[in-house]
C-alpha cells in the first residue's frame, strides 16, 4: 500500500525537493510506507532516497539529505496515513457495548490498533495483529506496546474476549516479550470470572516475563445501567475487592522480594470498593499506569501538599466550586482542608455529582457527564467558577461524553467554567485562581 500526500510544509526539506501535494508516497531507501509508522521510522535517517508516483502513477525519485530526526515535511489525510483498524472482540465487559443509543456515532468505535498503542498509549488485545505487524514492532524495536491481557488462560480469554483468536493470540505477548519490546499489561477483572485463582495464574505467568513485562494494572468492571442481553456480571462489592487487593499486594510484594520493582497494582477504584486507605506515593514507583487509574489519588495527593509547601495565600476572597465523581468525593475533599486552613478567605466546595446517566455503579469522575452536572447544580450557588476535572472531557476536546460542551455548561449553569488538569500544582493553582505557586 502506498499513501496520497496532502500537503508539504513550508520550508520543509520536501518543499525544497519540489515533492507535491497529491503525489503518492510509495517507499523510503526502498521500505514500503504503508502508513504513520513506517513513515516516522524510515524517515529518520540523514540520506533519503524517496520513491513516488504521481496522479497517473509514474514513478520518480527524489533525493532528500535533512538533519538525523528532522522531519521530511509531508502532510497526509489521516494522523495514521490509513484507516483505523477496529476491534474484532465481543467482550462481556466491553463498556461500548454499555453506551445508550443516541450518542455521538464515533463513541460506538472500537479501535484495537497497535500504532494508537505507540503514539497514544491506548491498549491492544493483539487479535487483529497480523505477522507484519508483529515482525514490524520486533524491527522497530517499539516500546513500550501496552496491550490488554484480562487473563493468561487460552480458553478463558475466548471466553471473556468473545473471540476463538483470543487464546492463540496470547503467543505474540510471549514473541514480543522474548524480543525485549517493553510492554505494560491490563486486567479488566470481572468478579467470579478471571479474579481469585485465575486472577493469581495470570499474575504468575505475567510476573515471568519480567522485565520485559514492566508493569501489570488490574482494574475492575465498569458496569452501566444498559445492559440489557448482555453477559451477566456483577459489580465487585467490599469483600469481593478486598480479596482482589489481597492478591495484587501479595503478588506485588512478591515481585518486589524478587524483582526490586513492585509492577503490579490494584487501581484506585479497588481500593475504594474495599473501602481501604490507597497506598502513599512511594508506593507505585515511577506511576507507570496513571492512565489506568492506578495510583492516581497518591500521586495527586503527593504534587498538592508540596505544591503547598511554597504557597502563599493570595489576599482577594475566593468563591469556587469543584466537582467529582462520588468515589474520590471524600478524597478530595479532605485533600483540601489544609488549603482552606492557610487559605481562610477561600471558600472551596466540592460536590459530587451522582452518575444517573450511565447508572450509580458508575462513579468515577472520568465517566461524569455534562447531563447530570447540569441537573444537579442547577440552582446551587457555585460561587465565582465552577473547576470540572479535565479527567471528565473528551481527550483533546472541550466536551463531555454526552456531547455537552463546557459552553453549554456554563450557559446553563450561568457560572465561569475552568478545567483543571490532574496534576496537585495546577488544581491548587486553579482552586485559588492565581500563579503564585514557586
Amino acid at each position: 500500500m502506498s499513501v496520497k500526500i496532502l500537503s508539504v510544509d513550508k520550508d520543509s526539506p520536501a518543499e525544497k525537493m519540489q515533492i507535491l501535494p497529491k503525489e503518492t508516497l510509495v517507499a523510503i531507501n526502498g521500505n514500503q510506507i504503508d502508513d504513520v509508522l513506517d513513515y516516522r521510522f524510515y524517515e529518520t535517517s540523514k540520506n533519503l532516497s524517496i520513491l513516488l508516483t504521481d496522479q497517473h502513477g509514474n514513478p520518480r525519485t527524489v533525493s532528500v539529505r535533512k538533519g538525523e530526526y528532522d522531519s521530511i515535511g509531508l502532510e497526509f489525510e489521516t494522523y495514521l496515513m490509513d484507516e483505523q483498524h477496529s476491534c474484532r472482540n465481543k467482550c462481556i465487559f466491553c463498556f461500548i457495548d454499555q453506551l445508550p443509543k443516541g450518542m455521538r456515532s464515533t463513541l460506538y468505535f472500537k479501535d484495537d490498533d497497535s500504532r494508537l498503542s505507540f503514539l497514544f498509549g491506548n491498549y491492544i488485545t493483539m487479535t487483529n495483529m497480523s505477522e507484519h505487524d508483529v515482525d514490524r514492532i520486533i524491527k522497530m524495536h517499539i516500546s513500550p506496546v501496552n496491550i490488554s491481557v484480562h487473563t493468561t488462560n487460552p480458553e478463558l480469554r475466548v471466553k471473556m474476549m468473545g473471540n476463538r483468536f483470543a487464546g492463540e493470540s496470547l503467543k505474540i505477548l510471549y514473541r514480543l516479550a522474548s524480543a525485549g519490546i517493553k510492554i505494560n499489561t491490563q486486567l479488566v477483572i470481572c468478579k467470579g470470572i478471571n479474579d481469585g485463582e485465575e486472577l493469581r495464574r495470570s499474575l504468575t505467568d505475567l510476573g515471568r516475563l519480567y522485565p520485559a513485562v514492566q508493569s501489570i494494572a488490574a482494574v475492575p468492571v465498569g458496569l452501566t445501567r444498559f445492559r440489557e442481553g448482555l453477559y451477566p456480571l456483577e459489580s465487585f462489592d467490599k469483600a469481593s475487592a478486598e480479596k482482589a487487593v489481597q492478591i495484587l499486594e501479595e503478588f506485588g510484594d512478591r515481585f518486589t522480594a524478587e524483582f526490586g520493582e513492585r509492577i503490579c497494582y490494584a487501581a484506585d477504584e479497588f481500593y475504594l470498593k474495599a473501602e481501604r486507605p490507597v497506598p502513599p506515593a512511594e508506593f507505585y514507583g515511577d506511576f507507570d499506569q496513571l492512565e489506568n487509574g492506578v495510583g492516581l489519588m497518591a500521586n495527586l495527593k503527593q504534587e498538592f501538599e508540596s505544591a503547598l509547601e511554597d504557597f502563599q495565600a493570595p489576599a482577594k476572597a475566593r468563591h469556587v466550586t469543584l466537582i467529582t465523581g462520588t468515589s474520590v468525593y471524600n478524597f478530595l475533599n479532605s485533600l483540601l482542608d489544609e488549603l482552606r486552613i492557610k487559605c481562610n478567605n477561600l471558600t472551596c466546595n466540592v460536590i459530587p455529582i451522582i452518575n444517573n446517566y450511565f447508572g450509580n455503579t458508575i462513579n468515577v469522575t472520568g465517566l461524569i457527564t455534562g447531563t447530570d452536572i447540569i441537573q444537579q447544580l442547577s440552582g446551587k450557588e457555585l460561587g465565582d467558577e465552577l473547576i470540572v476535572p479535565a479527567v471528565m472531557l473528551r481527550r483533546e476536546e472541550d466536551i463531555f461524553l454526552d456531547d455537552t460542551s463546557l459552553e453549554d455548561l456554563s450557559r446553563a449553569l450561568n457560572v465561569k467554567v475552568t478545567v483543571s488538569p490532574n496534576d496537585g500544582f495546577e488544581l491548587l493553582n486553579t482552586v485559588v485562581g492565581s500563579d503564585v505557586i514557586v
